[in-house]
């Protein structure tokens, strides 16, 4: 028997604590009449993280930022083309930044629960698991974390058909593309500081984020290849800047800095397959207008990556 057709979905748990009790976010369909959490299928060519922002602000009114990735749920569903297929719901963990709107898209309740309510009120087995992990998350006090991210810049115009300063470099039509498409992407994950090496490449894969944002792209020479050439420690006191500071950030860069600075922050990594990441993107490098999305609890020396995800092109 053929196997069934994927349905790729998306969604999150928004969490809070309040008087020192962690609550979550459910959401009540009335056409099922069932409870369960904001989720909804990704549009075509939409990146997962980017679904589960969108489904969630859809259906709870509230703007998040994305955290760390939970547990998958499958199942089998009957669509609505009237064939049976498999759908495949990825999860984050999620921190509420807006909560205005109004309820739409087939929700008309929400409700922030307890976990015991939370899990009694649940339709459908399978969002325990969910459930279940962010409960682990919080006790282990690696729940409330912020992301840093790396980002190589898109693609550019080749040195060899540009005849000025190589720092002035600019995208090409695919690099552009590239950042228009960072765009959502990185709003699903809300940096609030955008730094990016002062090469002309760098700053333009960056800009259309913070044109978007209203957020100011810092410039920074310490991120260009020419300096880091000359005085490499530079770069990597920027990342460790970044890591006392504990605000979400996104940092763009050139190929040549990439290692030292993965494994500046592999150094971080909590856990082995989070240290593996760095370790085999410092070794076999990053795509151009790829990034990777460090989930980070604690800063300064007592920063720990506690997950880690890449977004390649």
């Amino acid at each position: 028997m053929p196997a069934l057709r994927a349905v790729p979905a998306a969604g999150t748990i928004p969490w809070r604590v309040v008087d020192g009790e962690l609550q979550v976010l459910l959401v009540h369909r009335p056409r099922y009449d069932d409870w369960s959490w904001a989720k909804g299928k990704l549009d075509p060519g939409e990146e997962a993280a980017v679904a589960a922002a969108r489904e969630t602000h859809e259906e709870s009114a509230h703007t998040v930022r994305l955290g760390r990735p939970l547990p998958e749920a499958r199942y089998q569903i009957f669509d609505r083309d009237h064939t049976y297929a498999t759908k495949e719901v990825s999860y984050w963990a999620a921190t509420v930044t807006d909560a205005t709107g109004t309820l739409v898209n087939e929700i008309d309740e929400i409700a922030w629960l307890g976990p015991t309510e939370a899990h009694n009120r649940l339709d459908y087995a399978r969002d325990q698991d969910q459930l279940l992990a962010l409960v682990a998350m919080h006790r282990a006090g690696e729940l409330d974390t912020w992301p840093l991210i790396i980002v190589r810049h898109a693609t550019a115009l080749p040195r060899s058909k540009w005849a000025q300063k190589d720092w002035l470099r600019p995208l090409d039509a695919r690099g552009r593309a590239r950042a228009q498409a960072l765009v959502p992407l990185l709003a699903a994950y809300g940096p609030l500081r955008v730094v990016s090496s002062s090469s002309t490449r760098c700053r333009d894969t960056l800009a259309p984020y913070a044109r978007a944002t209203a957020t100011q792209v810092k410039l920074r020479e310490a991120l260009t290849e020419e300096k880091f050439e000359k005085t490499p420690k530079k770069a990597i006191a920027l990342v460790d800047k970044e890591i006392r500071r504990g605000k979400p950030a996104a940092i763009c860069t050139h190929r040549p800095l990439l290692p030292a600075l993965l494994e500046r922050l592999r150094d971080h990594g909590a856990t082995p397959d989070v240290r593996a990441l760095y370790d085999e993107a410092a070794a076999n490098g990053m795509e151009k207008g790829e990034l990777i999305v460090a989930h980070v609890s604690g800063t300064g020396q007592a920063a720990r990556i506690v997950a880690a995800e890449r977004y390649a092109p």
